[in-house]
């Protein structure tokens, strides 16, 4: 499954995409963020909750098409080496 993020995910838009993640229970979800231009701490706690609920069931979560910005979080809170990003959605798909 492949869900499209368009626009910011922050503290202040978090709320519906968990609600949405909440009924999601997909094998592998590939969230393209090429719509999101950054992400704030509480949208990175969300995709690390969502993404630590998917391990434990046996079902992945891949990002795609991070902006430099996101990239950059993910980095710098080094988390990029637990979530897998992947430049386009194509090459998320590709690698399941």
């Amino acid at each position: 499954m492949i869900l499209k993020l368009d626009g910011p995910l922050t503290l202040s838009t978090m709320f519906a995409l968990q609600d949405e993640l909440r009924t999601m229970k997909p094998q592998a979800l590939v969230v393209d963020l090429s719509g999101s231009p950054y992400m704030d701490s509480a949208g990175l706690g969300l995709i690390m909750n969502y993404y630590v609920s998917a391990e434990h069931n046996g079902r992945k979560l891949l990002l795609a098409a991070t902006s430099e910005r996101i990239q950059a979080l993910l980095e710098m809170t080094k988390v990029d080496g637990v979530l897998k990003s992947f430049r386009a959605v194509e090459e998320a798909e590709a690698s399941l």
